[in-house]
């Protein structure tokens, strides 16, 4: 076993280190950068996440296929959920409930404009304040508010990926279909 211990980086916060944890990252501006990511790491990814985020609603921006919701099903896990996560790609939004309270997981891959969204109620969702794990989130990006977190995820091969968090960013600096 080995201990997990934490490190002052310049003002970006804390990084946490774990000798068994062999994903590498990197201080950002304002974010982190984490590179070769394995789906073994994503508990302490996931952690670390929860930790350092400093908004309520928090888009995952990836490719199809590159992990978003295998990451999200970490995060409700670290949030302490007793129900397994998946895609709410049907469903379009799922409320969930843990330790640290409620939360939801919204997929708006199949939202086709932003109309939909409103009607579906988002609107009431994010003004609850619970915090909200967002796939596809340009699709409802005039619904979003003005800042919030961001994961962006890149496949580098099968087994790794590159996943950069930022804590806080307003919603003209995302790069929208990150790749």
């Amino acid at each position: 076993l080995c201990n997990t211990t934490a490190i002052r980086i310049s003002t970006v916060g804390y990084l946490w280190r774990n000798c068994l944890f062999l994903m590498q990252s990197l201080p950002l501006n304002n974010g982190y950068r984490f590179s070769q990511v394995e789906l073994k790491h994503l508990p302490e990814l996931a952690q670390f996440i929860l930790a350092h985020r400093e908004s309520a609603v928090t888009l995952l921006e990836a490719p199809m296929g590159s992990g978003k919701t295998t990451l999200c099903n970490a995060i409700l896990q670290a949030w302490g959920s007793e129900q397994s996560g998946s895609s709410p790609t049907f469903a379009l939004i799922e409320e969930y409930h843990g330790i640290q309270g409620k939360c939801y997981h919204l997929d708006a891959y199949r939202i086709e404009d932003e109309a939909e969204a409103y009607d579906m109620g988002l609107e009431e969702y994010l003004e609850e304040g619970c915090p909200m794990w967002i796939e596809w989130g340009g699709n409802v990006r005039s619904l979003l508010p003005y800042e919030l977190g961001v994961v962006y995820i890149r496949a580098e091969s099968e087994a790794y990926r590159t996943v950069e968090f930022y804590p806080r960013l307003a919603v003209n600096e995302i790069q929208w279909n990150h790749e």
